[in-house]
């Protein structure tokens, strides 16, 4: 099996050890490399996501990034329209997708949740991607 991470750089730090720590998880799952897309915000992963799943190489795509809470509503609209999207594209293709936006109120808690204090988000995600490409494999 073959996997892929999209991964929005607005917030490059938690771009990063979101991806340093997705990547390792999956790659133990693969005789591949893991390809890594990058797009610059959250709103933009679930683009890339279904362009990633339509070529058919990926067995499951970790979608990474961060939204933190600002003055506007703008974060509100990001959060639900990045979620949505990323399980329209599960949906639609059938190619797992994990879900490993950070939506926070402050960078501190975003930093607690990517490698700080909590777990990290970026772990999880490609946990999720696991468990729902394995499921893939054994019923096919």
């Amino acid at each position: 099996m073959r996997f892929a991470i999209v991964v929005g750089r607005f917030y490059e730090e938690l771009a990063d050890r979101l991806v340093d720590a997705a990547r390792p998880v999956l790659r133990r799952a693969s005789d591949e490399d893991v390809d890594v897309f990058a797009v610059p915000g959250a709103f933009e992963l679930p683009l890339a996501a279904l362009t990633v799943a339509q070529t058919g190489r990926y067995a499951g795509i970790a979608c990474l990034g961060a939204v933190i809470r600002g003055e506007t509503s703008h974060y509100d609209h990001v959060c639900a329209e990045t979620a949505r999207g990323i399980q329209e594209v599960m949906l639609r293709t059938g190619v797992p997708c994990g879900f490993g936006v950070l939506t926070v109120d402050t960078m501190e808690q975003a930093l607690a949740r990517a490698g700080g204090a909590r777990r990290n988000q970026g772990e999880d995600a490609a946990a999720a991607v696991l468990a729902l490409a394995r499921i893939r494999a054994n019923l096919a």
